[in-house]
């Protein structure tokens, strides 16, 4: 077993990961060997339990660990290198979906501040109600597949919603998805081969990132600003890695909660024209947003601009319905990939969707949303500021803020002590290209007027 050196400026974490590497690549652990417990290891060498627990994630989410209920962690059969698809420093395969299940889109705590998700009573569920009860009421035949693009009169409701936003497309253009994450799922498919580079926000979408990891692609960071992007870097990895596409979210992103200004979102445009690449816009909290404000789509009119989008955060996350579109031809492309993978999307849900689309009381729903995420954003922005929190940005809109703390340079490990109290928290690792530890988190200002999540951080300033 290798020695831990405490006096060393490489992380601990990252020292248990690199020696655990080292002795599998070695064959000094073959596939199957059971690793010691987590408690054992940390007990054996000194170190915290959380340093352990995040060590051992990260070598399940590299490829080196399993994880077995009830049972331990065990040695990984592994494939080739040849056969592995790239990540960021193209050494590892990255087990997605085990990650988003442990430690992602774990709804069982009882507060989720770090969650990327709205509460139920914050979605337009009295409008879901009596668009069910409509469709109930109607002869709907339940019996057949529904249209390949997707319901037509809910395409012509986004059509119209995308003229409000000054993108111009007719409801041909418009391809229904589950959600926006099938969208970019299929944008990803249709235009990245394994070992292309992929330009996408650092730090970025992270099921995005989960998604380009598994099809192979080479993540190349495009830094966030609170201003949108850092220019400069930008070019200069476009001229190093020639990316084929860049997938980016301009307003409100996630994590950062920062939006693009319009000097930025022409520059992408511009370099796009120059190195010949497509931009991939997900624009899923458009309608969080209380300003009318340009996009990328809008200044290009989707000539190199993909744009996708979503009902999830604003109807319900549960039926699943988002759009995209794009140039005819590719659109048609998209929406032959969509046949392939899975026929048709649910034309039901894309029913219960236009119905709350078209309810009387949809305007009303969207500005109290906005309303109730502002005033979250100011009570969320005030209490880290006073507990000694750095904000990345104050979007005094939208869900997120993205924030660090002096005293956490790990913010991993304070996820797992969170999580001990019942506290789902958002650490920065989950959005980061290369997934090495960070200081950040992610906070969702509708979750966090919770008395559980101020009791922690009142004892982490305490501490």
């Amino acid at each position: 077993m290798f020695v831990l050196d405490p006096q060393s400026t490489v992380a601990l974490v990252t020292q248990i990961v690199g020696g655990f590497r080292q002795m599998v690549d070695d064959g000094a652990l073959r596939p199957g060997a059971k690793l010691p417990s987590i408690r054992h290891f940390a007990h054996a060498h000194g170190v915290s339990v959380y340093t352990v627990v995040d060590a051992y994630d990260r070598l399940v989410a590299l490829g080196y660990f399993q994880s077995q209920a009830n049972s331990g962690f065990f040695v990984r059969s592994r494939v080739s290198p040849a056969l592995l698809p790239l990540g960021a420093s193209g050494q590892y395969s990255f087990d997605s979906m085990w990650y988003l299940r442990r430690i992602f889109e774990n709804r069982a705590l009882r507060s989720k501040p770090g969650c990327g998700w709205l509460p139920g009573d914050w979605l337009f569920t009295e409008g879901m109600r009596r668009s069910l009860r409509n469709l109930a009421a109607e002869d709907v035949d339940l019996g057949g597949y529904g249209e390949p693009k997707g319901y037509l009169p809910l395409r012509q409701v986004v059509r119209d919603l995308l003229a409000s936003r000054e993108v111009v497309v007719n409801a041909e253009q418009v391809l229904l998805t589950q959600g926006s994450s099938q969208g970019l799922d299929l944008a990803a498919r249709q235009l990245v081969r394994p070992g292309d580079a992929v330009l996408v926000d650092e730090p970025g979408y992270a099921n995005l990132l989960f998604s380009l990891r598994f099809l192979g692609a080479r993540l190349v960071g495009a830094p966030r600003t609170p201003a949108g992007y850092d220019l400069e870097t930008l070019e200069a990895r476009i001229i190093q890695h020639r990316p084929k596409v860049f997938f980016t979210q301009p307003r409100m992103q996630s994590p950062t909660g920062s939006t693009a200004v319009l000097s930025h979102l022409h520059r992408v445009l511009q370099l796009a024209e120059k190195y010949d690449f497509v931009v991939v816009e997900n624009d899923i909290y458009a309608d969080l947003d209380p300003e009318s404000r340009p996009s990328l789509a809008s200044l290009d009119q989707l000539k190199r601009v993909i744009y996708i989008s979503s009902f999830s955060k604003t109807i319900s996350p549960n039926i699943r319905v988002g759009y995209l579109a794009a140039a005819p031809e590719l659109l048609e492309d998209l929406a032959r990939l969509k046949m392939i993978s899975g026929l048709t999307s649910s034309e039901f849900t894309e029913r219960l969707a236009y119905g709350a689309l078209v309810d009387g009381r949809w305007r009303k729903h969207i500005k109290t949303l906005r309303d109730r995420l502002a005033l979250g954003q100011r009570r969320l922005a005030s209490l880290l500021l006073a507990i000694g929190f750095e904000l990345f940005c104050e979007p005094k809109a939208g869900m997120f803020l993205w924030a660090r703390h002096p005293a956490i340079q790990n913010a991993g490990e304070l996820a797992y002590k969170a999580a001990e109290q019942d506290i789902l928290l958002g650490p920065g690792h989950l959005f980061s290209v290369d997934l090495e530890p960070s200081p950040w988190l992610r906070f969702n200002v509708a979750w966090s007027d919770d008395d559980a999540l101020l009791r922690f951080l009142v004892t982490l300033k305490a501490a």
